[in-house]
């Protein structure tokens, strides 16, 4: 890119179930590479202890998130249990693009689909999965941080999500995280050469 091509932002959307594992690869990413940053997502959700708001989320009131909802400022959202959503915000958008940065995505797989849909060829959707369902179900019971009921819920919204992995542009399976991380660097350096490649040709 030189200093007088317009910036062409692209997007990264790295979605997956319930932890297999995405914001470990996302985060190695972010190190890895100066020229992606991250998107932080608006939640009704509490904020948990260490976390700040405007860094690893926006935190809003249910009133606040529908009334931005109603003044169309999301780019998706969605109301993952009761009253907890989440959603991307097109200032944050703007935000990243106007430093000159690709954007990474950590979001849910319904969210992951719309910003697909809405950004088409300027964006890389990658499906993080797990190795094996029954196994990676296993080691979320046996982590024992959750009540019986939230861990079912859990497990039927992992079971659901991942019959959409042939929905999404690639599918990068974690059996090995530094062979997964690996692909990922891969998959973030490829798509961005054939897109300056594309760029030229036009």
């Amino acid at each position: 890119m030189t200093k007088n091509t317009p910036f062409d932002g692209k997007m990264f959307v790295f979605t997956a179930p319930s932890g297999a594992g995405k914001t470990t690869i996302v985060r190695h990413l972010l190190k890895t590479f100066d020229f992606l940053d991250f998107s932080v997502s608006a939640t009704t959700r509490k904020k948990r202890p260490k976390e700040k708001n405007g860094k690893d989320y926006y935190f809003l009131s249910v009133d606040e998130f529908n009334d931005l909802k109603r003044r169309r400022k999301f780019v998706e959202w969605e109301e993952v249990y009761d009253d907890q959503y989440y959603g991307t915000l097109k200032s944050e958008v703007s935000r990243l693009w106007e430093l000159k940065k690709h954007i990474v995505f950590d979001i849910d797989v319904r969210g992951a689909r719309d910003i697909k849909r809405k950004y088409r060829e300027n964006c890389l959707a990658i499906f993080v999965k797990p190795p094996n369902l029954e196994i990676h179900i296993e080691r979320l019971k046996n982590r024992k941080t959750e009540s019986e009921d939230s861990l079912k819920k859990r497990i039927s919204r992992i079971k659901r999500e991942m019959r959409y992995e042939k929905k999404f542009d690639r599918v990068l399976v974690n059996d090995d995280l530094q062979t997964a991380l690996t692909n990922a660097e891969k998959l973030i350096t490829e798509f961005l050469e054939n897109a300056e490649s594309d760029d030229r040709e036009n």
